[in-house]
């Protein structure tokens, strides 16, 4: 911990997301073992991720964004405020533009300027689009200790990325599968589930720079990705948990998810 401890920010939110990455590999490589996740267990997993990314957006992002606003001599509501909604606005225009396909949707659903691209593109898409915002907390996060501010803590931007990396399991899983499923070979699910991870330490790194050059940002920043994860949850991956009928486990995955978010966070920030 105090090697990691001495590294510049950019660099701990670099290997920060490398991890969260790797995670989401690991969750495509599921696609080797040859046999097909049941609906059941991909709903889940789906309302797990959601669970994590709730709690994240309120412990690890809005809470101290918030007790920031106040050090800073701002208004406690008002930064967050601001920087959760437009997070949810920007996340809403990118949906708007980014051709995406939702998880199990048919092809006819697909969002987005209109496009010709494969449905191996767009499912991948959809994945990365809500990976944005994952990458962006974490960077800022790391971003946010380099400060010594009490409420920003090394082991709470740590905690982030651990929950993170632990929702990007099913993540990659619910990607490599359902290509699996469409005729896909197993070398190229895998590589499409794990290329949506892709985006998070490139995303890291921008919201870890940003907050170093522009410390009154920080609080607008924190719950700017917060608002971004919160759009993510409620416009994708719940209604992707519950859409094939399988709602109490979708929910009691979200329940599980959220504790253990919150867990880490008291833990270890």
């Amino acid at each position: 911990m105090e090697g990691f401890a001495s590294l510049n920010p950019v660099l701990q939110a670099l290997i920060a997301t490398l991890f969260t990455w790797g995670m989401t590999a690991a969750g495509a490589a599921l696609v080797f073992i040859g046999k097909d996740l049941s609906r059941k267990t991909l709903d889940g997993m789906l309302g797990f991720a959601a669970g994590v990314m709730i709690a994240a957006s309120f412990w690890s992002l809005l809470a101290p964004a918030i007790e920031m606003s106040e050090d800073l001599g701002q208004p406690g509501w008002l930064p967050p405020a601001i920087g959760f909604l437009l997070g949810g606005v920007f996340l809403r225009l990118v949906d708007k533009i980014l051709p995406h396909l939702h998880i199990n949707a048919p092809m006819e659903e697909a969002e987005g300027i209109s496009t010709r691209w494969k449905k191996t593109t767009l499912l991948v898409l959809a994945i990365t689009l809500h990976n944005i915002p994952e990458g962006l907390a974490i960077g800022v996060a790391f971003g946010a200790v380099a400060y010594d501010l009490p409420t920003a803590t090394l082991g709470g931007a740590i905690a982030l990325a651990i929950g993170i990396g632990i929702q990007n399991f099913p993540e990659g899983t619910a990607v490599s599968m359902p290509l699996r499923r469409e005729g896909v070979s197993k070398g190229r699910s895998f590589w499409y589930g794990q290329l949506s991870g892709t985006v998070e330490p490139v995303a890291a790194v921008i919201g870890v720079l940003f907050v170093l050059v522009a410390r009154p940002m920080l609080p607008y920043a924190l719950s700017f990705a917060a608002g971004a994860m919160i759009f993510v949850v409620v416009e994708e991956v719940i209604p992707e948990s519950q859409r094939g009928g399988n709602t109490d486990i979708a929910t009691l995955g979200a329940m599980a998810g959220f504790t253990i978010m919150m867990v880490l966070d008291v833990a270890l920030g």
